[in-house]
This record gives structure tokens, sequence and C-alpha cells, in this order.
């Protein structure tokens, strides 16, 4: 079981393929907030609602200088067709080897309809403009979390 993170804590660097398979980097990122988010699967419905709130609300998180990274162990081309399919506009990292989930603290055992399996957790990390992580959310819901994120993270919607 992987170590959840901490605000304070330096969020774990990483590297990874895109659904073009172009490799982003937090490193790239500093400077800007930026809220990664793990998710299970791509074209599940829960993990399209969060895309699609994510994509929905993309300018406003923008405009209050956060930048949205969501990564799954979903391989690039499956991420090139969820993106498509959904008309998607965040970044979709792929992590098949699950390392970057483990650092995080997003890869672990969870209930899945009362059962105890080991998986992706549905997590949220608010990095801020040094690289230190300002918030960790874990076992988040798909739906309502965005917005539940924009109120908490006080970011004005139009």
């Amino acid at each position: 079981m992987s170590e959840r993170l901490q605000p304070g804590d330096t969020a774990p660097a990483f590297t990874l393929p895109d659904a073009d398979g172009n490799e982003v980097s937090l490193a790239g990122h500093l400077g800007r907030k930026v809220i990664v988010y793990f998710y299970p699967a791509a074209l599940t419905p829960g993990c399209t609602k969060q895309a699609c709130d994510f994509t929905d609300n993309l300018e406003v998180f923008s405009g209050a200088g956060y930048d949205v990274i969501g990564i799954s162990p979903d391989k690039p081309e499956k991420l090139g067709k969820f993106r498509e399919a959904e008309d998607l506009k965040v970044t979709l990292l792929s992590d098949p080897e699950k390392k970057v989930l483990e650092a995080y603290g997003a890869f672990g055992e969870k209930k899945l309809y009362g059962k105890t399996v080991t998986g992706v957790i549905r997590s949220t990390v608010i990095v801020d403009e040094q690289g230190k992580v300002e918030h960790a959310l874990y076992n988040v819901k798909a739906t309502g979390h965005v917005a539940k994120l924009l109120r908490d993270l006080k970011v004005e919607t139009a």
C-alpha cells in the first residue's frame, strides 16, 4: 500500500506519455498550480463524467492559474480514443506501470461493491507553483468532484 501524500510534501516528479505519445512532466508546470487527478479507466461512465467536468471547467481553472492533468493506467492509444470520443481538453497521461499512481498514494487497496480489491484510488492532488502538495484528496467521487473543487479552491465561476 502506498503512502498518501500530505500538504507540504514535495510532489513526486514524473514524466509520462500523453494521448499522442509526447512526454509531459510535472517539472514543465513549475510556476503554475497543477491539479493532478487519478482515475481508474478511460471510457468508463464515472471517469468520463469526471473528465468531461474538468474539460467543461478548464478555462475557469486555467484563468485561476491551475493546469489540469489526468493520469490513469491506460495506454496512450486508449487515452487518444477517450479524448476523441468525449472531446476532452484536459491533458491525459498514461501510467501503465502505475509508478506515479503509487508515488501519489493513488493505487492500493480499496472497497469496490463491498469487496476489498487492489486498484486505482480515485484521487486528486493539488500541487502549488513550487511543486509542493497543497491538498491531497483520496477516494473522491467522480460525480460532483469538480464542482466541490471549484468551491474548495474558491475558484470563481462565471
